[in-house]
């Protein structure tokens, strides 16, 4: 399959990234499953059943993404077209409804990561099991891949990322500055807003006026998701959650995608080939954005990744 290349009509990695968001497509009904967590909480897991004996796509999203983004309903909508089954794991808290513990999810969870996919792979009732991930999810599940190596096998037939965060304190401090805090304020108001709601049952759980005043990902990872989930802070947080260290770990067939445009990670910190093993592939086209990846003429389609996803798993991960 031939590398993305961005339409000229859309060009710039702004553009490539917030136009699939005005032609998502329409949603497909998915079923919803509610699983209890070892610890007492629960996720949310939607489902498109397919045959007993089809293999199984799990689609990791991203930072308070959900089935409703536009990768996942074109991911479901492709595996509906070639028989395939498709699970989409909300991660806790955004499936529409708070979660119950105090902790919610954050870039580097691959105990969550593990946990999710052997309860997959139960449910796969001995099929293939494929596994991606799209930005957050991306890197959570590299990181999985790393930490497991050569074990990873007995779970998935390989992993695939598009445009995860790879090295996390070069893409927090990347949105921070122009156009980017655009992206910066969009993930902050739902962040603060579920956060709050959380404080409210969970009174000292952070520091609520540091939260508030938070203007950056930096500072509120520094005062909430990384107190929250065991870290010193966001430089803590971010340094033990990035994949890229361990993208020399992993020993089942990977696939990473990392537009160089991206307006989140800069193209001067992708990893190069010396720093990966050799069961992964690196593909860094020229564009793309972040998620965006739209195909075809005026006003184009947001199916590339999905396709991409496919052409993966049936060819590249035998």
């Amino acid at each position: 399959m031939r590398p993305y290349r961005a339409p000229a009509w859309l060009p710039g990695g702004h553009a490539q990234t917030l136009w699939p968001l005005l032609i998502k497509p329409r949603p497909l009904p998915l079923r919803r499953e509610r699983w209890d967590t070892p610890d007492g909480d629960f996720i949310d897991v939607d489902h498109l059943d397919g045959p007993p004996g089809a293999p199984l796509l799990v689609l990791f999203h991203g930072l308070e993404g959900s089935a409703r983004s536009h990768y996942a309903i074109s991911t479901a909508a492709a595996c509906r077209r070639i028989g395939w089954r498709f699970a989409l794991p909300h991660f806790r808290g955004c499936s529409g409804e708070l979660n119950r513990r105090p902790r919610a999810y954050h870039s580097g969870d691959s105990a969550e990561i593990d946990w999710i996919l052997h309860r997959l792979q139960d449910a796969a009732g001995g099929q293939r099991l494929h596994a991606a991930g799209v930005s957050l999810g991306g890197n959570a599940l590299l990181k999985w891949a790393g930490e497991q190596g050569a074990a990873a096998a007995c779970r998935v037939t390989g992993v695939a990322a598009f445009c995860a965060p790879l090295d996390l304190a070069a893409c927090g401090h990347h949105l921070a500055t122009g156009f980017n805090r655009v992206y910066t304020r969009h993930f902050l108001a739902t962040l603060k807003s579920t956060a709050a709601s959380r404080l409210r049952l969970f009174p000292d759980l952070f520091d609520e006026a540091r939260m508030r005043r938070a203007i950056n990902l930096y500072e509120f990872d520094d005062a909430v998701t990384g107190p929250v989930h065991g870290f010193a802070g966001a430089d803590d947080y971010w340094a033990r959650s990035s994949a890229k260290p361990w993208l020399r770990h992993i020993a089942v067939p990977a696939l990473a995608v990392n537009p160089k445009n991206d307006p989140f990670l800069p193209a001067r910190h992708l990893p190069t080939p010396a720093e990966v093993s050799p069961s992964v592939r690196l593909e860094q086209p020229a564009s793309g954005g972040h998620v965006g990846f739209v195909t075809g003429a005026f006003p184009g389609r947001v199916d590339w990744l999905a396709q991409r996803l496919l052409h993966f798993f049936l060819f590249e991960t035998s």
